[in-house]
């Protein structure tokens, strides 16, 4: 009777010990999904205003057909990626395919921001303050989404190495997860400079 006693506790033991194991791998696999759709509202907001941005420039920029192009080009590549991203590639390969597109993005802006300052009356203009601001803001933004989803990675990756967990979560299925890492760091973890 003492013994069937002791088993018992020793299983509601392994068995509490299992569940604890397996709820918090998931609560953190659940976080760093939400990292990685903050980085996505954050991506889709910077695409959506480049189109607005690249319209105002227009009407001043009309010798700086490829400059205008070159973003352009630039921003639907990054846009197509992020897509692409969502709908399944969404392992390693698929987030270095991303960083790769938007740190090309990142250098074209920088690009037409420098083109900028040879157009004065550009500068000027308040629409184009304004979403250069919004702009600037949105890359603030991403930057602070791409530091929360990195740091959840490393947290569900580091509680999925541990011992015992480890064991757990191979048997459970749970893979590890890769950090966002973008190709060019200079290029986007300085937000472009703008002097309006």
């Amino acid at each position: 009777m003492m013994t069937t006693i002791v088993i018992l506790i020793i299983l509601a033991v392994i068995i509490g010990f299992l569940i604890a194991v397996y709820n918090s791998l998931i609560r953190l696999r659940n976080q760093v999904a939400n990292g990685l759709a903050q980085i996505d509202v954050q991506l889709k907001r910077r695409h959506d205003l480049i189109p607005n941005l690249i319209n105002v420039a227009k009407r001043y920029m009309i010798h700086e057909e490829q400059v205008l192009t070159r973003v352009t080009e630039a921003r639907n590549i990054a846009k197509s990626g992020l897509d692409e991203f969502k709908r399944g590639s969404s392992g390693a390969d698929g987030l270095a395919k991303l960083a790769t597109a938007e740190s090309n993005l990142s250098r074209a802006l920088g690009g037409f921001y420098a083109v900028i300052e040879n157009y004065p009356e550009l500068k000027a203009d308040s629409a184009l303050k304004e979403l250069s601001d919004e702009i600037k803001n949105t890359e603030n933004r991403i930057g602070f989404a791409r530091q929360f989803y990195n740091d959840s990675v490393m947290f569900y990756n580091n509680k999925r190495e541990s011992f015992p967990n480890n064991l757990v979560a191979n048997w459970f299925g749970f893979m590890p997860i890769a950090q966002l890492e973008f190709a060019d760091k200079s290029a986007i973890d300085a937000a472009p400079t703008v002097n309006l």
